[in-house]
């Protein structure tokens, strides 16, 4: 199956190991940023949701209107908007990138943040609302005669949009989580699921986790599998280790002085409330190294803020890393280093080149045996 590479739309050039030297908004950064992931291999971009930072939508339109072959991953929060109005501003902007739009629907996995912006519901309500916003828009998406809907967290009546997607029947819909609730939600309605990194072992039960969802919800597909980690890469496997240290350290002094920023985590010490933070930190608690090159202090020193758990070594290392996955299922492999522009352009020039032909391999191998097989059965 075919491997693809998901990286960052930042809208600035601040990280956790660096602050920000301008606007929220960058326009230069973000078009400059956009364009070497486009000109270094990569597939598509995720434009991040936070309650404070830029909204995405129209940053992402920015960026499509420009570049005319990565593609965009979306990320939406249910209860910023009503769902009518936003399946209009997703169909609008898969018209404006002739077809490049994923939406990454986020259910919301800390109360303080959720709250920032008027959201008082449970998780698992959220979970409940989630699944049912995304019912609606796909149907916003599909249905060309007006439609009355009764949902226990939506109702209207006598809807129909004038602007459809260009992708037919729909856009794809990508979806997160790791509690039951997020299982339940995200199998019966994802094309995509995304984890953030974890032992290879941990993943592979996830997957499993999202299968059996999937299948309970009636599907006879399951969704494609993305999984996210930070990588760290160098010349040698020495100055790899050095730079990870160096990265640490650099996490853990913006720490000391308030200043860390990080998408759906508010910064506080607190025990995280979503369960794939919770994970993280228990991971990092029982070791610092885990199977080729996955690495915890980065995930530990944020407190298990998103995607933070590293993969470091040399890009040859990190590529295998990465195929250990790719091995498991997982075929969106989402990376975003700390220095966000030079390692877009370091990972997209040394480490996607190497997945891309091994997973060629791989692919050319299966296909042989599956011929030999059929050749053996039908001879």
């Amino acid at each position: 199956m075919p491997v693809e590479f998901l990286g960052i739309a930042a809208t600035n050039n601040g990280s956790e190991t660096t602050p920000r030297s301008g606007a929220a908004f960058d326009k230069k950064y973000t078009l400059r940023l956009a364009r070497a992931h486009e000109d270094h291999g990569w597939d598509r971009v995720l434009f991040a949701y936070g309650s404070g930072s830029p909204d995405p939508a129209p940053a992402a339109a920015y960026i499509a209107s420009r570049l005319d072959r990565l593609q965009i991953l979306l990320a939406h929060r249910p209860n910023v908007s009503y769902p009518t109005f936003a399946a209009k501003t997703f169909a609008t902007l898969d018209r404006i990138s002739e077809g490049r739009l994923t939406v990454h629907f986020i259910t919301g996995g800390n109360d303080h943040e959720q709250g920032r912006e008027g959201d008082t519901l449970t998780k698992d309500e959220r979970y409940a609302r989630t699944r049912e916003y995304i019912g609606i828009v796909k149907k916003i998406w599909t249905t060309r005669e007006p439609f009355d809907h009764e949902g226990e967290h939506y109702r209207f009546r006598d809807f129909v949009s004038d602007v459809f997607p260009v992708q037919q029947p729909r856009p794809d819909v990508s979806f997160g989580g790791s509690s039951p609730a997020a299982y339940v939600a995200g199998g019966a309605e994802a094309d995509i699921y995304c984890l953030w990194g974890e032992p290879l072992a941990k993943t592979a039960e996830q997957i499993e986790a999202v299968k059996a969802a999937a299948a309970a919800a009636g599907r006879t597909d399951v969704p494609r599998i993305q999984v996210a980690f930070r990588p760290i890469i160098a010349p040698t496997e020495e100055l790899a280790w050095e730079r990870a240290h160096r990265t640490v350290g650099a996490i853990k002094a913006r720490r000391s002085y308030g200043e860390l920023v990080t998408k759906g985590h508010n910064g506080q010490a607190a025990t995280p409330q979503n369960a794939g933070s919770q994970r993280l930190v228990a991971i990092a608690e029982a070791g610092e190294r885990y199977d080729r090159a996955l690495w915890t202090p980065t995930a530990a020193a944020t407190g298990g803020a998103g995607n933070s758990n590293a993969l470091v070594g040399t890009p040859e290392t990190v590529a295998q890393a990465l195929l250990d996955y790719y091995d498991l299922g997982v075929d969106i492999l989402s990376a975003r280093g700390y220095d966000l522009l030079g390692d877009a352009i370091d990972f997209g020039r040394y480490v996607i080149p190497i997945v891309r032909e091994e997973v060629a391999k791989r692919d050319a191998e299966r296909a042989a045996r599956s011929t030999q097989t059929l050749a053996a059965v039908t001879g």
